[in-house]
């Protein structure tokens, strides 16, 4: 885990000082649960529990600590205590059977910094205004007729994309900046429309928020301590970087709002009938600051938001939109470099497929079933987020162990993706398993979970594959790939990112040579 240690010398004498308050409390939590089964887990040390037992990648080490605990496990980090899943089975009892007894989220300080007190919807609590919103989400943001209504600009990002690479052609390019700048602005374009300033500094300000809010902070790791909290170097980076996006949300909102106002009054002048919903959209529609503007000010919400609360949707919108799809494009581009076979594969039905099509459309990708079984194996193998996380909002029993109130649920979805009891091969990219199984993202399917299951369920699953499918189509249709020389697929690192969404570590650099039909 990313434990940011802050290193004045008061916060640190403050923290020896509560030294003694911690080590007393530590042996009344010891005591307290002497008489309940808690599920296995390794030795902990005072204070700290297990914390030193845990690298960058915890995914990793959970999956190796399982081989001697089982799938059931808890771990101490500092004074909260963790549950780990690596089990279909167990995660089906808690996402399912369970579910609303483990619909809670588990905050940190940075959360609540970076979106907005937690009243975004990866992070907010499980209660009627995280209900609230998640309906917006459904029915108003992420529905498929809102995620068609963006085509266009998908289409023209990634043909920016494809003229940017062929510029290249022949000279080794950085392929995996190439896509999360592509992404990113697909992205950025369907919440901001035409107005898109600053776009790379938010999209900056947003990456290092979702690695800030992977990891704890001191003040996380002891919740009871509100020194160490107030005296926090961390908090003081945090609150600078919420600056900054106030400064950039801020504008953005605002110019939506002058703007629909001035076409609010020349629709005054049309006739009963012949006004239609417009807004900042690039074709005239209503992009999504425009919806979340007209959803507040409808006055039927049973709880009004503030601009705030729009603000924290924006950040789930570009942190999670961006990073997942570009990560899943790169990592699928990665896995197919390294299998030629399924490269050669790939390439040959998007090929017929496309073959002399100017334009391509939603229809034409729904033919490429091939390509989806390739999508569907890449987020097994690299699911965009391995631990999903969950929090006990009760004393509970999952089985036959004890499970406290308030205890952080992580269901290690990238260990289950590779489990041999349920995969053949695991360890194989092998596109062909997923062929006549019926196995699917809804979250139905416990050992393949790219995008959760039950209450928490991703809601922008249907804007994410969107994001992935025609980028990755149009990759494979117009060049033909290879690695730099000297280097081979075989040795290529596969080491993950660290951070909420897993990406490579290293970047993905290769040779394009364009594709003459």
């Amino acid at each position: 885990m990313d434990i940011h240690f802050p290193f004045s010398f008061t916060t640190f004498a403050l923290f020896m000082s509560l030294l003694f308050l911690f080590i007393t409390k530590w042996k009344k939590s010891k005591a307290d649960t002497k008489l309940r089964k808690l599920p296995p887990g390794p030795k902990q040390l005072p204070i700290i529990g297990h914390l030193h037992l845990l690298s960058l990648l915890p995914h990793r080490d959970f999956k190796e600590f399982a081989k001697k605990y089982g799938p059931l496990m808890h771990f101490k980090l500092g004074e909260n205590s963790a549950i780990v899943i690596s089990s279909p089975e167990i995660a089906k009892e808690v996402l399912k059977t369970q579910d609303p007894t483990f619909a809670a989220r588990s905050l940190t300080m940075s959360t609540e910094i970076l979106w907005y007190n937690h009243t975004d919807i990866a992070f907010s609590p499980h209660n009627d205004y995280w209900r609230q919103m998640r309906k917006i989400c459904i029915l108003e943001l992420l529905s498929s007729k809102q995620v068609k209504s963006f085509a266009s600009i998908r289409s023209d990002e990634v043909l920016k994309l494809i003229k940017s690479i062929k510029s290249s052609a022949g000279k080794p390019l950085n392929l995996t900046e190439k896509i999360f700048s592509s992404t990113s602005s697909i992205t950025a374009r369907a919440a901001f429309g035409k107005i898109c300033k600053d776009k790379d500094t938010l999209v900056k300000l947003y990456k290092q928020g979702v690695s800030l809010a992977a990891g704890f902070q001191l003040a996380d790791l002891f919740p009871s301590s509100k020194i160490l909290r107030l005296f926090s170097f961390s908090r003081v980076k945090l609150w600078a970087m919420r600056r900054k996006l106030d400064a950039i949300l801020d504008e953005l909102i605002d110019e939506h709002k002058e703007n629909l106002a001035r076409m609010s009054k020349d629709d005054k002048g049309l006739v009963h009938g012949e006004s239609t919903r417009r807004g900042n959209g690039e074709s005239g529609n209503e992009d999504l600051v425009d919806v979340f503007l007209r959803v507040k000010e409808s006055g039927e919400l049973d709880i009004p938001i503030n601009y705030d609360n729009i603000k924290a949707v924006l950040s789930d919108m570009m942190s999670a939109g961006t990073n997942t799809s570009s990560s899943t494009t790169d990592w699928a581009m990665v896995e197919l470099i390294r299998n030629p076979r399924v490269m050669l594969k790939a390439q040959a039905e998007v090929r017929e497929i496309f073959k002399g099509l100017e334009i391509i459309d939603d229809t034409d990708l729904q033919k490429l079933k091939y390509l989806k079984m390739v999508i569907k194996e890449t987020f097994r193998m690299h699911t965009p987020v391995p631990l999903l996380p969950r929090a006990s909002t009760k004393d509970c029993e999952v089985n036959g162990y004890f499970i406290p109130a308030n205890a952080r649920v992580l269901v290690n979805a990238w260990e289950m993706g590779r489990d041999p009891k349920y995969w053949t091969n695991p360890e194989n990219f092998e596109p062909e398993r997923f062929e006549n199984n019926g196995v699917d993202f809804t979250g139905n399917h416990f050992e393949y979970l790219p995008f959760g299951s039950g209450i928490r369920m991703c809601p922008g699953m249907t804007f994410g594959i969107a994001g992935i499918e025609l980028p990755l189509a149009q990759l494979l249709y117009n060049f033909d790939w290879k690695l730099p020389d000297g280097i081979n697929p075989d040795n290529l690192d596969m080491t993950e990112n660290y951070g909420l969404t897993v990406s490579r570590k290293q970047h993905l650099y290769v040779i394009a040579t364009p594709y003459d039909p």
